[in-house]
Protein backbone atom coordinates (compact mmCIF):
# COMPACT_ATOMS: atom_id res chain seq x y z
CA UNK A 1 0.00 0.00 0.00
CA UNK A 2 1.41 3.70 -1.11
CA UNK A 3 2.90 5.36 0.32
CA UNK A 4 4.34 4.38 3.64
CA UNK A 5 4.06 0.26 3.52
CA UNK A 6 5.59 0.66 -0.27
CA UNK A 7 8.28 2.89 1.43
CA UNK A 8 9.37 0.92 3.80
CA UNK A 9 8.74 -2.27 1.92
CA UNK A 10 11.19 -0.20 -0.50
CA UNK A 11 13.83 0.44 1.78
CA UNK A 12 14.17 -3.02 3.21
CA UNK A 13 14.40 -4.90 -0.62
CA UNK A 14 17.51 -2.08 -0.72
CA UNK A 15 18.60 -3.65 2.45
CA UNK A 16 18.30 -6.58 1.13
CA UNK A 17 19.37 -5.85 -2.33
CA UNK A 18 22.90 -4.08 -1.10
CA UNK A 19 23.87 -5.91 2.02
CA UNK A 20 24.28 -2.63 3.72
CA UNK A 21 22.52 -3.71 7.29
CA UNK A 22 23.78 -0.80 8.88
CA UNK A 23 22.12 2.14 7.40
CA UNK A 24 18.24 2.13 5.90
CA UNK A 25 18.51 3.81 2.43
CA UNK A 26 15.48 6.16 1.06
CA UNK A 27 16.56 5.36 -2.43
CA UNK A 28 20.11 3.97 -3.61
CA UNK A 29 22.77 5.87 -1.91
CA UNK A 30 20.44 8.37 0.01
CA UNK A 31 20.04 7.41 3.43
CA UNK A 32 16.96 7.24 5.34
CA UNK A 33 17.82 9.02 8.83
CA UNK A 34 14.03 9.44 9.90
CA UNK A 35 13.43 5.93 12.02
CA UNK A 36 16.15 3.20 13.17
CA UNK A 37 16.46 -0.10 11.18
CA UNK A 38 14.73 -2.68 13.17
CA UNK A 39 11.19 -2.31 10.70
CA UNK A 40 13.54 -2.57 8.07
CA UNK A 41 15.66 -5.54 9.69
CA UNK A 42 12.38 -7.46 9.62
CA UNK A 43 11.45 -7.43 6.50
CA UNK A 44 14.67 -7.46 4.75
CA UNK A 45 15.16 -10.79 7.02
CA UNK A 46 12.01 -11.96 5.29
CA UNK A 47 13.55 -11.83 2.42
CA UNK A 48 16.43 -13.95 3.12
CA UNK A 49 14.18 -16.88 4.09
CA UNK A 50 11.63 -16.11 1.59
CA UNK A 51 12.90 -14.18 -1.40
CA UNK A 52 10.89 -10.80 -2.28
CA UNK A 53 7.89 -10.46 -2.39
CA UNK A 54 5.01 -8.85 -0.16
CA UNK A 55 4.06 -12.31 2.19
CA UNK A 56 7.96 -12.19 3.03
CA UNK A 57 8.10 -8.31 3.77
CA UNK A 58 5.40 -8.64 6.03
CA UNK A 59 5.14 -11.46 7.49
CA UNK A 60 7.99 -10.65 10.32
CA UNK A 61 5.78 -7.84 11.34
CA UNK A 62 3.09 -10.19 11.91
CA UNK A 63 5.17 -12.87 14.15
CA UNK A 64 5.52 -9.39 15.77
CA UNK A 65 2.00 -8.99 16.56
CA UNK A 66 1.57 -12.39 17.47
CA UNK A 67 4.22 -12.07 20.36
CA UNK A 68 2.50 -8.70 21.40
CA UNK A 69 -1.07 -11.16 21.85
CA UNK A 70 1.21 -13.77 23.53
CA UNK A 71 2.62 -11.06 26.08
CA UNK A 72 -0.96 -9.70 27.07
CA UNK A 73 -2.17 -13.52 27.68
CA UNK A 74 0.43 -14.11 29.45
CA UNK A 75 0.18 -10.61 31.46
CA UNK A 76 -3.87 -11.54 32.29
CA UNK A 77 -3.26 -14.87 32.93
CA UNK A 78 -0.42 -14.27 36.03
CA UNK A 79 -2.30 -11.07 37.45
CA UNK A 80 -5.93 -12.03 37.14
CA UNK A 81 -7.08 -15.66 35.34
CA UNK A 82 -6.98 -17.33 31.73
CA UNK A 83 -10.42 -16.23 30.90
CA UNK A 84 -10.12 -12.78 31.32
CA UNK A 85 -6.28 -13.05 29.56
CA UNK A 86 -8.28 -14.89 26.32
CA UNK A 87 -10.60 -12.09 26.21
CA UNK A 88 -8.21 -9.14 26.44
CA UNK A 89 -6.34 -10.38 23.78
CA UNK A 90 -9.50 -11.12 21.39
CA UNK A 91 -10.66 -7.68 21.93
CA UNK A 92 -7.06 -6.44 20.94
CA UNK A 93 -6.80 -8.49 17.98
CA UNK A 94 -10.00 -7.23 16.51
CA UNK A 95 -9.14 -3.47 16.81
CA UNK A 96 -9.04 -1.77 13.53
CA UNK A 97 -5.16 -0.28 13.74
CA UNK A 98 -4.13 -3.82 15.35
CA UNK A 99 -5.34 -6.21 12.94
CA UNK A 100 -4.50 -3.87 10.25
CA UNK A 101 -1.06 -2.69 11.43
CA UNK A 102 0.37 -5.79 13.26
CA UNK A 103 0.50 -7.51 9.81
CA UNK A 104 1.61 -4.43 7.94
CA UNK A 105 5.39 -3.45 6.73
CA UNK A 106 5.15 -0.11 9.49
CA UNK A 107 7.58 0.81 12.48
CA UNK A 108 4.48 0.68 15.04
CA UNK A 109 4.12 -2.88 15.61
CA UNK A 110 7.53 -3.01 17.04
CA UNK A 111 7.66 -0.14 18.94
CA UNK A 112 4.28 -1.06 20.67
CA UNK A 113 5.83 -4.84 21.02
CA UNK A 114 8.86 -3.03 23.05
CA UNK A 115 6.42 -1.03 25.40
CA UNK A 116 4.28 -3.85 25.83
CA UNK A 117 7.60 -6.10 26.91
CA UNK A 118 8.92 -2.81 29.36
CA UNK A 119 4.91 -2.35 31.06
CA UNK A 120 4.43 -6.03 31.63
CA UNK A 121 8.26 -6.87 32.67
CA UNK A 122 7.87 -3.29 35.19
CA UNK A 123 4.96 -5.01 37.02
CA UNK A 124 6.32 -8.43 37.34
CA UNK A 125 9.44 -6.65 38.41
CA UNK A 126 7.04 -4.98 41.03
CA UNK A 127 5.04 -7.48 42.27
CA UNK A 128 7.44 -10.52 42.42
CA UNK A 129 11.05 -8.30 42.69
CA UNK A 130 12.35 -11.30 39.96
CA UNK A 131 15.45 -9.47 38.71
CA UNK A 132 15.15 -11.23 35.19
CA UNK A 133 11.76 -8.78 34.86
CA UNK A 134 13.93 -6.15 35.66
CA UNK A 135 16.77 -6.77 32.99
CA UNK A 136 13.82 -7.26 30.52
CA UNK A 137 12.35 -3.90 31.17
CA UNK A 138 15.43 -2.55 29.86
CA UNK A 139 16.04 -4.92 26.99
CA UNK A 140 12.36 -3.73 26.18
CA UNK A 141 13.61 -0.03 26.39
CA UNK A 142 16.02 -0.99 24.10
CA UNK A 143 14.26 -2.73 21.01
CA UNK A 144 11.78 0.62 21.03
CA UNK A 145 15.64 2.38 20.61
CA UNK A 146 15.96 0.06 17.25
CA UNK A 147 12.35 0.64 16.34
CA UNK A 148 11.41 4.10 17.01
CA UNK A 149 14.00 5.45 18.92
CA UNK A 150 13.11 7.91 22.38
CA UNK A 151 9.91 8.02 21.75
CA UNK A 152 9.44 4.08 23.54
CA UNK A 153 11.22 5.87 26.76
CA UNK A 154 8.86 8.61 26.69
CA UNK A 155 6.07 6.72 26.42
CA UNK A 156 7.25 4.37 28.53
CA UNK A 157 7.80 7.06 31.36
CA UNK A 158 4.45 9.01 31.17
CA UNK A 159 2.69 5.61 31.77
CA UNK A 160 5.15 4.83 35.23
CA UNK A 161 5.44 8.40 36.47
CA UNK A 162 2.19 9.22 36.68
CA UNK A 163 1.44 5.83 38.07
CA UNK A 164 4.14 5.95 40.68
CA UNK A 165 3.47 9.40 41.99
CA UNK A 166 -0.21 7.75 43.58
CA UNK A 167 0.11 6.42 46.95
CA UNK A 168 4.07 7.29 47.27
CA UNK A 169 5.06 4.48 44.77
CA UNK A 170 7.91 6.20 43.59
CA UNK A 171 10.01 5.44 47.36
CA UNK A 172 9.83 1.63 46.05
CA UNK A 173 11.60 2.68 42.50
CA UNK A 174 15.46 2.71 43.92
CA UNK A 175 15.01 -1.16 44.29
CA UNK A 176 12.29 -2.44 41.90
CA UNK A 177 14.59 -2.43 38.45
CA UNK A 178 18.06 -3.40 38.66
CA UNK A 179 19.63 -0.19 37.49
CA UNK A 180 22.94 -0.70 37.09
CA UNK A 181 22.69 -3.89 35.36
CA UNK A 182 19.73 -2.73 33.15
CA UNK A 183 21.12 0.41 31.94
CA UNK A 184 24.29 -1.42 30.85
CA UNK A 185 22.21 -4.41 28.89
CA UNK A 186 20.06 -0.94 27.47
CA UNK A 187 23.36 -0.13 26.10
CA UNK A 188 24.64 -2.94 25.17
CA UNK A 189 21.76 -3.78 22.77
CA UNK A 190 20.94 -0.06 21.59
CA UNK A 191 24.28 1.81 20.99
CA UNK A 192 26.24 0.03 19.20
CA UNK A 193 23.89 0.85 15.64
CA UNK A 194 23.75 4.68 16.95
CA UNK A 195 27.25 4.90 16.90
CA UNK A 196 28.14 3.04 13.07
CA UNK A 197 24.80 4.85 11.72
CA UNK A 198 26.56 8.37 12.76
CA UNK A 199 29.78 7.09 11.85
CA UNK A 200 28.96 5.86 8.24
CA UNK A 201 26.41 8.83 7.96
CA UNK A 202 27.27 12.41 9.61
CA UNK A 203 24.92 14.32 10.73
CA UNK A 204 22.11 11.42 11.63
CA UNK A 205 21.63 11.51 15.46
CA UNK A 206 21.22 15.66 14.91
CA UNK A 207 18.03 15.11 12.45
CA UNK A 208 17.19 12.11 13.91
CA UNK A 209 17.07 13.24 17.80
CA UNK A 210 16.37 16.75 17.19
CA UNK A 211 14.49 16.96 14.04
CA UNK A 212 12.55 13.92 14.02
CA UNK A 213 12.09 14.14 18.01
CA UNK A 214 11.44 17.21 18.85
CA UNK A 215 10.97 19.68 15.72
CA UNK A 216 8.27 17.16 14.29
CA UNK A 217 5.44 17.73 16.64
CA UNK A 218 6.06 21.32 18.27
CA UNK A 219 6.53 23.39 14.87
CA UNK A 220 3.53 23.08 12.75
CA UNK A 221 4.06 21.76 9.56
CA UNK A 222 8.20 21.19 10.12
CA UNK A 223 9.67 21.88 7.29
CA UNK A 224 12.86 20.42 7.63
CA UNK A 225 11.14 16.73 6.71
CA UNK A 226 13.69 15.25 4.39
CA UNK A 227 11.53 12.10 3.30
CA UNK A 228 7.60 12.88 3.40
CA UNK A 229 5.45 16.05 4.06
CA UNK A 230 4.72 17.19 7.49
CA UNK A 231 0.76 17.14 8.83
CA UNK A 232 -0.55 19.73 10.85
CA UNK A 233 -3.37 17.86 12.59
CA UNK A 234 -5.77 20.49 14.84
CA UNK A 235 -4.37 20.01 18.47
CA UNK A 236 -5.82 17.19 20.90
CA UNK A 237 -6.82 15.31 16.92
CA UNK A 238 -4.98 12.38 18.75
CA UNK A 239 -8.20 11.80 21.01
CA UNK A 240 -10.08 11.24 18.34
CA UNK A 241 -7.43 8.72 16.05
CA UNK A 242 -7.38 6.61 19.69
CA UNK A 243 -11.10 6.10 19.21
CA UNK A 244 -11.10 4.90 15.76
CA UNK A 245 -8.09 3.13 15.98
CA UNK A 246 -9.79 1.36 18.91
CA UNK A 247 -13.09 0.48 17.31
CA UNK A 248 -15.06 -1.17 17.81
CA UNK A 249 -13.93 -1.53 21.67
CA UNK A 250 -14.00 2.45 22.06
CA UNK A 251 -17.75 3.12 23.13
CA UNK A 252 -17.86 -0.25 24.95
CA UNK A 253 -14.95 1.08 27.18
CA UNK A 254 -16.67 4.62 27.70
CA UNK A 255 -19.72 2.30 28.96
CA UNK A 256 -18.35 -0.15 30.67
CA UNK A 257 -16.43 3.52 32.81
CA UNK A 258 -19.93 4.88 32.79
CA UNK A 259 -21.39 2.20 34.61
CA UNK A 260 -19.06 2.44 37.64
CA UNK A 261 -19.57 6.05 37.42
CA UNK A 262 -23.47 6.04 37.93
CA UNK A 263 -22.97 3.14 41.06
CA UNK A 264 -21.14 5.28 42.57
CA UNK A 265 -17.74 3.85 42.02
CA UNK A 266 -15.08 5.10 40.48
CA UNK A 267 -13.78 1.60 38.41
CA UNK A 268 -10.33 2.54 38.06
CA UNK A 269 -8.65 1.36 41.28
CA UNK A 270 -7.70 -2.02 42.70
CA UNK A 271 -6.07 -3.36 45.82
CA UNK A 272 -2.56 -3.61 43.81
CA UNK A 273 -3.31 -0.72 41.86
CA UNK A 274 -3.22 -2.75 38.25
CA UNK A 275 -6.44 -1.09 36.93
CA UNK A 276 -4.55 2.14 36.97
CA UNK A 277 -1.44 1.16 36.23
CA UNK A 278 -3.31 0.15 32.96
CA UNK A 279 -4.98 3.57 32.54
CA UNK A 280 -1.51 5.06 33.01
CA UNK A 281 -0.82 2.75 29.79
CA UNK A 282 -3.20 3.68 27.35
CA UNK A 283 -3.26 7.01 27.79
CA UNK A 284 0.13 7.62 27.39
CA UNK A 285 -0.08 8.32 23.50
CA UNK A 286 -2.63 11.22 23.78
CA UNK A 287 -1.22 12.89 26.70
CA UNK A 288 2.10 13.02 24.53
CA UNK A 289 0.45 14.05 21.50
CA UNK A 290 -2.27 15.81 22.82
CA UNK A 291 -0.47 19.30 21.62
CA UNK A 292 1.21 17.72 18.17
CA UNK A 293 -0.17 18.68 15.30
CA UNK A 294 2.53 16.50 12.72
CA UNK A 295 0.65 12.82 14.01
CA UNK A 296 -0.86 9.90 12.79
CA UNK A 297 -3.79 7.40 13.61
CA UNK A 298 -0.99 5.24 14.22
CA UNK A 299 0.84 6.96 17.21
CA UNK A 300 -2.02 5.31 18.96
CA UNK A 301 -1.42 2.01 18.59
CA UNK A 302 1.52 1.47 21.53
CA UNK A 303 -1.95 1.61 24.38
CA UNK A 304 -4.06 -0.89 22.53
CA UNK A 305 -2.58 -3.88 24.28
CA UNK A 306 -4.07 -1.80 28.17
CA UNK A 307 -7.05 -0.84 25.91
CA UNK A 308 -8.21 -5.07 25.86
CA UNK A 309 -6.66 -5.70 29.51
CA UNK A 310 -9.00 -2.72 30.83
CA UNK A 311 -12.36 -4.25 28.58
CA UNK A 312 -11.29 -7.56 29.98
CA UNK A 313 -10.89 -6.12 33.41
CA UNK A 314 -14.27 -4.62 33.70
CA UNK A 315 -15.84 -7.45 32.45
CA UNK A 316 -14.67 -9.24 35.24
CA UNK A 317 -15.52 -6.93 37.90
CA UNK A 318 -18.82 -5.91 36.15
CA UNK A 319 -20.49 -7.99 33.38
CA UNK A 320 -22.08 -6.90 30.84
CA UNK A 321 -23.81 -8.74 27.76
CA UNK A 322 -22.02 -11.19 26.34
CA UNK A 323 -23.59 -10.52 23.29
CA UNK A 324 -21.88 -7.08 23.20
CA UNK A 325 -18.46 -8.62 22.43
CA UNK A 326 -19.76 -10.43 19.20
CA UNK A 327 -19.39 -7.17 17.60
CA UNK A 328 -15.59 -8.00 17.64
CA UNK A 329 -16.44 -10.15 14.70
CA UNK A 330 -17.28 -6.82 12.67
CA UNK A 331 -13.56 -6.15 12.56
CA UNK A 332 -12.35 -9.33 10.43
CA UNK A 333 -14.99 -9.23 7.97
CA UNK A 334 -14.43 -5.33 6.75
CA UNK A 335 -10.61 -6.49 6.51
CA UNK A 336 -11.51 -8.67 4.76
CA UNK A 337 -13.86 -6.38 2.17
CA UNK A 338 -10.43 -4.03 2.76
CA UNK A 339 -8.56 -6.70 1.30
CA UNK A 340 -10.90 -7.50 -1.70
CA UNK A 341 -11.08 -3.79 -2.68
CA UNK A 342 -7.51 -3.13 -2.35
CA UNK A 343 -6.43 -6.45 -3.79
CA UNK A 344 -8.19 -5.33 -6.94
CA UNK A 345 -7.63 -1.79 -7.32
CA UNK A 346 -10.75 -0.40 -6.38
CA UNK A 347 -9.84 2.38 -4.19
CA UNK A 348 -7.65 5.27 -4.05
CA UNK A 349 -4.80 3.43 -2.82
CA UNK A 350 -4.13 1.61 -5.84
CA UNK A 351 -0.32 0.54 -6.23
CA UNK A 352 1.94 -0.28 -9.49
CA UNK A 353 1.77 -4.43 -9.02
CA UNK A 354 -0.65 -4.34 -11.96
CA UNK A 355 0.56 -1.57 -14.36
CA UNK A 356 4.79 -3.54 -13.54
CA UNK A 357 3.36 -6.70 -13.86
CA UNK A 358 2.37 -5.94 -17.79
CA UNK A 359 5.66 -3.89 -17.80
CA UNK A 360 7.42 -7.51 -16.98
CA UNK A 361 6.08 -8.67 -19.80
CA UNK A 362 7.68 -6.02 -22.21
CA UNK A 363 10.02 -7.85 -24.91
CA UNK A 364 12.09 -4.88 -25.04
CA UNK A 365 12.30 -4.31 -21.01
CA UNK A 366 15.65 -5.29 -20.95
CA UNK A 367 17.27 -2.71 -22.96
CA UNK A 368 14.49 0.14 -22.16
CA UNK A 369 14.96 2.58 -18.90
CA UNK A 370 11.76 2.82 -17.03
CA UNK A 371 11.18 6.34 -16.26
CA UNK A 372 8.28 7.64 -14.12
CA UNK A 373 7.37 11.06 -15.01
CA UNK A 374 6.51 14.02 -12.33
CA UNK A 375 5.74 11.25 -9.42
CA UNK A 376 6.73 8.03 -8.84
CA UNK A 377 5.12 5.87 -6.03
CA UNK A 378 7.22 3.72 -3.56
CA UNK A 379 5.16 1.08 -4.85
CA UNK A 380 6.97 1.44 -8.43
CA UNK A 381 10.06 1.15 -6.85
CA UNK A 382 9.34 -1.82 -5.13
CA UNK A 383 7.89 -3.70 -8.19
CA UNK A 384 10.46 -2.94 -10.31
CA UNK A 385 13.29 -3.75 -7.97
CA UNK A 386 14.49 -0.28 -8.19
CA UNK A 387 14.58 0.05 -12.09
CA UNK A 388 12.22 2.86 -11.79
CA UNK A 389 13.20 6.51 -12.84
CA UNK A 390 11.92 9.76 -11.43
CA UNK A 391 12.46 12.51 -14.06
CA UNK A 392 10.21 15.54 -13.51
CA UNK A 393 11.11 17.21 -17.16
CA UNK A 394 8.16 18.45 -19.10
CA UNK A 395 6.93 15.19 -21.31
CA UNK A 396 7.77 17.19 -24.51
CA UNK A 397 11.51 17.52 -23.86
CA UNK A 398 11.93 14.06 -22.79
CA UNK A 399 10.48 13.11 -26.46
CA UNK A 400 12.46 15.27 -28.61
CA UNK A 401 15.05 13.55 -29.21
CA UNK A 402 15.65 10.68 -26.69
CA UNK A 403 19.03 8.92 -26.45
CA UNK A 404 17.29 5.17 -25.85
CA UNK A 405 14.47 3.22 -26.12
CA UNK A 406 12.32 3.73 -23.00
CA UNK A 407 8.97 2.94 -21.16
CA UNK A 408 7.24 6.12 -19.61
CA UNK A 409 4.62 6.16 -17.27
CA UNK A 410 2.51 8.75 -17.50
CA UNK A 411 -0.92 10.08 -15.15
CA UNK A 412 -3.46 10.43 -17.17
CA UNK A 413 -4.80 13.28 -16.32
CA UNK A 414 -1.02 14.93 -16.21
CA UNK A 415 -0.48 14.70 -19.97
CA UNK A 416 -0.16 18.27 -21.80
CA UNK A 417 -3.72 19.72 -23.43
CA UNK A 418 -2.71 19.42 -27.05
CA UNK A 419 0.11 17.27 -26.57
CA UNK A 420 0.77 14.55 -29.36
CA UNK A 421 2.46 11.66 -29.14
CA UNK A 422 4.45 10.03 -32.36
CA UNK A 423 2.79 7.59 -33.17
CA UNK A 424 5.15 6.14 -35.47
CA UNK A 425 7.79 5.79 -32.22
CA UNK A 426 5.76 5.70 -29.00
CA UNK A 427 3.15 2.93 -28.81
CA UNK A 428 0.53 2.96 -25.42
CA UNK A 429 1.57 -0.67 -24.47
CA UNK A 430 -0.65 -1.03 -21.14
CA UNK A 431 -2.76 1.47 -18.43
CA UNK A 432 -4.20 1.32 -15.36
CA UNK A 433 -6.94 3.57 -13.50
CA UNK A 434 -4.54 6.12 -12.73
CA UNK A 435 -1.48 5.76 -14.95
CA UNK A 436 -0.58 4.78 -18.74
CA UNK A 437 2.76 2.98 -19.95
CA UNK A 438 3.55 4.13 -23.45
CA UNK A 439 7.12 2.38 -25.21
CA UNK A 440 9.17 4.88 -26.93
CA UNK A 441 11.89 4.17 -29.50
CA UNK A 442 15.08 6.37 -29.51
CA UNK A 443 14.48 9.06 -32.56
Amino acid sequence: MDTTEARYGEMARIMFDTGDWITPMFDYNVPFWGKPPLFTWLSAGGFELLGVNEFAARVPHLIVGIAILAMTWFFAAKVRDNKEAWLAIAILSTTTAFIVISGAVMTDTALTFAVTLSMVSFWMAWESGCRLWGYLFFVGLAIGMLAKGPLTMVLVGISLVIWLMQDQRWRRIPTVLPWKGGIAVFLIISLPWYLLAEWKTPGFLNYFIIGEHIKRFVVSGWQGDLYGSAHDEVRGTIWLFWFLAALPWAPVLIYQVSRFFRAGEEGVQTSNGYMGYLWCWMLSPMLLFTMAGNILPSYVMPGLPALGLLVAGYQSQQKISDKVFKIGLITPVLLVITAFLLGNNLTGKESEKVLLSKWEKQVEKENSELIYIQKRPFSAQFYSEGKAKLNQAPLSTLLTKPKEDAFFVIEKGKIPAGFLWDKSRCELRAESNKRQLVHCRAG
